[in-house]
């Protein structure tokens, strides 16, 4: 069992480093690669890393095709029957790699595997996600009838940020800091690689919904934590931009999920309307008390 870590660098060397350095100090129960892409950096100078990490397989791609065509790049030259997609924004505090491909090992249903994600203070990432639709959308606009759920109960609903991540589960879809899966798995997409068609943000579900598609779930990984620093924004008009991304990039699926139908509409109008009153929202505790809500 072979794990090939895929990182792709665009322009953030020092926190490339860390990802490579830490992956190669807590790595030791599995045998594994680590593959570097550079997005063609403008001012990063690709080579020295090879000068800190000689280990390495570096490829230099003479265009930034954004994180799936980087992935799909370094995953040509993989020689591992495992593929861990490994943000460049991440650090490995324990063997977390090794933790879960032998998990993934274990479980032949399972096409990718996340693992619990922290912020840098610690704080919970909602990495077990699932499927946005109707049903979903309306359900979380009465969340204090939610919280009256049994919590499992609750969670076999909704997951997203009402798991606390504490324990292992199958999900719909993990988000791609960290996913790990079978070589074979993608040969059986249509392509045999991983769909290009986004150019970041949003790949990471519609790969896991392809999965699903196969007949495959995503499983998540409780028993070990990786660090995601995921750096956010805290100016408004950037968080503005992001909002309207990520609304663009959830109706492009679900109108690939399901076409434009009247489903699709009515999810449009339900989505578009809460995640607006709830940046709004963000913004007025923002402007009063200076704090950043996730």
């Amino acid at each position: 069992m072979l794990v090939s870590v895929i990182i792709v660098n665009y322009n953030t060397f020092n926190i490339t480093c860390a990802a490579i350095e830490s992956t190669i100090k807590h790595t030791h129960n599995v045998p594994y690669e680590i593959i570097l892409v550079d997005n063609a950096s403008p001012t990063d100078k690709p080579d020295d890393f090879l000068i800190e990490f000689p280990s390495i397989t570096l490829i230099k791609s003479k265009e930034n095709g954004g994180f799936a065509k980087g992935n799909n790049i370094g995953i040509r030259a993989a020689k591992g029957d495992i593929i861990l997609l490994l943000n460049s924004d991440t650090i490995l505090t324990e063997d977390s790699i090794s933790t879960a491909a032998h998990k993934l090992r274990q479980m032949p249903d399972v096409s990718a595997i996340g693992v619990r994600l922290v912020y840098t203070d610690g704080k919970l990432q909602q990495t077990a996600r699932a499927f946005r639709s109707v049903k979903n959308e309306v359900l979380d606009l009465f969340r204090p009838l939610l919280m009256l759920m049994p919590y499992k109960k609750r969670v076999s609903l909704m997951y997203n940020q009402y798991f606390h991540g504490d324990y292992n589960t199958y999900c719909d879809w993990v988000i791609g800091a960290f996913m790990m899966f079978n070589t074979t798995l993608l040969h059986q997409l249509p392509e045999q690689k991983l769909d290009e068609r986004f150019f970041m943000y949003g790949e990471d579900q519609l790969w896991c919904y392809q999965f699903y598609e196969l007949g495959y779930r995503c499983y998540y990984l409780a028993d070990t934590t990786v660090i995601h620093i995921n750096n956010a924004s805290t100016e408004l008009s950037k968080q503005l931009k992001l909002l309207k991304k990520f609304l663009e990039l959830e109706l492009k699926i679900m109108e690939y999920r399901t076409g434009k139908n009247f489903n699709y509409y009515i999810f449009s109008a339900i989505l578009t309307i809460k995640e607006m009153i709830r940046y709004y929202i963000k913004v007025a505790v923002f402007k009063l008390f200076r704090h950043k809500m996730r």
